[in-house]
């Protein structure tokens, strides 16, 4: 079998397997602590016009004018629109984790083809804590895993700054791992040090209900969660490649 379709199989199998086993790990950890986050979310949006009312209604002599102005600004069209709770939801989430997975696992494939040596799922192993320090752990110093209804900085910097560590941190190990000399290990470190020594986009200053032991649950869980896909992942791409490489 050729390396390419090697890979692909790996992927493929690899994702469904890890992806429909994350869905359901999910469902049982993360989802709830969504739904939850997204009750204060709903709940910080209805009171929002409430009191956008109450201060227009304060405004005295020009309060008409500038209850104009508030029915005017508001864009009652259609919502973005969302999968509905139940099957649907949890249909859609199966979807992205397998599809997640197997792009991942395409990774991890043409790692191993990279390196042109033997690979076990104890190798796999190592290649997947590799990705959940790379992927996870290094961008979540900065920017942890949010809940609904949790204030967040701008989209485009942070967006930038998670490339930027996960593009440093990931040559960096590589540097440090792989080359084994001194110099290498040295801007290794740099390069992994450096995205949190620029820091990442500062979360906009706005109040949220949001209970702090919810959102700290919601960050350990996240994270374990990332923990064993990685796992899963990095063992099951390893131990296929090895029998479809045969």
């Amino acid at each position: 079998m050729s390396i390419f379709r090697s890979i692909v199989f790996t992927a493929v199998a690899a994702g469904l397997v890890v992806g429909l086993i994350v869905t359901a790990i999910q469902h049982f950890g993360v989802v709830p602590l969504i739904l939850r986050g997204e009750v204060y979310e709903q709940a910080a949006e209805a009171a929002a016009p409430v009191a956008m009312a109450d201060s227009h209604s304060a405004e005295g002599h020009d309060a008409q004018g500038h209850e104009g102005q508030g029915q005017g600004g508001h864009d009652h069209g259609a919502e973005a629109w969302e999968p509905s709770p139940g099957l649907e939801r949890n249909a859609f989430t199966a979807a992205a984790n397998i599809l997640t997975a197997i792009g991942f696992s395409l990774l991890l494939g043409a790692a191993f083809a990279l390196r042109g040596k033997a690979v076990t799922w104890r190798e796999g192993l190592l290649w997947g804590l590799a990705g959940f320090v790379v992927f996870m752990v290094a961008p979540g110093l900065g920017l942890p895993p949010e809940l609904p209804g949790m204030p967040a900085s701008e989209l485009g910097p942070r967006q930038a700054w998670w490339i930027g560590t996960v593009v440093a941190t990931a040559a960096g190990l590589g540097l440090v791992l792989l080359k084994r000399t001194p110099w290498a290990a040295v801007l290794g470190l740099v390069l992994i040090v450096a995205p949190h020594v620029v820091g990442a986009p500062a979360m906009l200053d706005e109040a949220t209900n949001v209970p702090e032991s919810l959102v700290h649950q919601f960050v350990v869980t996240v994270t374990l969660t990332s923990f064993l896909f990685w796992v899963l992942l990095g063992s099951l791409s390893g131990a296929l490649y090895r029998r479809f490489s045969a």
